[in-house]
């Protein structure tokens, strides 16, 4: 089985920037090229791209929509892209941009049935986004009652393609990965679970890959700040990750 890491490019006002713990009051930006920034990534190894619009998800609307585009149009890898994708029309120009795969998070919790509207028109990951193991939505501003058991039971016969879960408590602080929890997830479902939030170190993601639940293992993982503040390249993620 493959295993994929997912180099992490998140737009605010057509920029590559990152968060710390979902607070759009703390940001830091890191080129104002996102489209040279994916490119380099590709020359690097990645086999797909994680793009999230920041702004879309917290306003629904699409703002950073062209710079997608161009991004899909200049790469030769697939492109998953979340953030504000809450109604079909949305989904399916994303599609029609050029992106492979969607992520739909706020809209999974608040209008499930859409997911199964937009599946048959392309693959759809379901973005968990976890506040003390409770789902938050709209950017990460909210938090709901719901536990992410809930929407496993809800999709696990739905023709998702993965769940990517991100615990917001360690995205963007490079202090590492949620392990125990990632291996209590992937023993709840059979689909792919892609690991987000908290990658600092090579080791992280050695810890990632030995994770291994009755064969079932996670797929994927996404990186984005070790990366931008060079931690490590990403052919080493690629061989810590992949190659285990």
């Amino acid at each position: 089985m493959k295993r994929n890491v997912f180099p992490a490019i998140d737009l605010i006002d057509g920029k590559c920037v990152r968060l710390l713990q979902g607070e759009y009051s703390n940001q830091t930006e890191y080129s104002d090229d996102p489209i040279l920034q994916a490119l380099t990534f590709q020359e690097e190894g990645a086999s797909w791209i994680h793009i999230v619009d920041l702004d879309a998800a917290r306003t629904g609307i699409a703002k950073n929509a062209l710079t997608i585009e161009k991004i899909a149009s200049r790469l030769e890898i697939p492109v998953q892209v979340g953030g504000g994708i809450r109604d079909l029309n949305t989904a399916r120009s994303v599609f029609d941009s050029g992106v492979t795969r969607v992520v739909i998070g706020t809209a999974a919790i608040e209008n499930p049935s859409l997911v199964e509207e937009i599946t048959p028109i392309g693959r759809v990951a379901i973005g968990i986004d976890l506040r003390n193991k409770r789902v938050a939505v709209h950017g990460w501003k909210t938090e709901t009652d719901l536990p992410y058991t809930h929407l496993f039971e809800r999709f696990e016969e739905t023709s998702v393609d993965a769940y990517i879960v991100t615990h917001i408590e360690r995205d963007g602080t490079l202090e590492g990965p949620d392990v125990d929890a990632y291996k209590e997830l992937i023993s709840l479902t059979t689909k792919d679970v892609i690991a987000s939030g908290g990658v600092g170190s090579t080791d992280d993601l050695q810890n990632l890959a030995k994770l291994s639940v009755d064969g079932k293992v996670l797929t994927g993982v996404i990186v984005g700040r070790a990366f931008y503040e060079g931690k490590f390249s990403l052919e080493q993620a690629i061989e810590a990750f992949e190659a285990v």
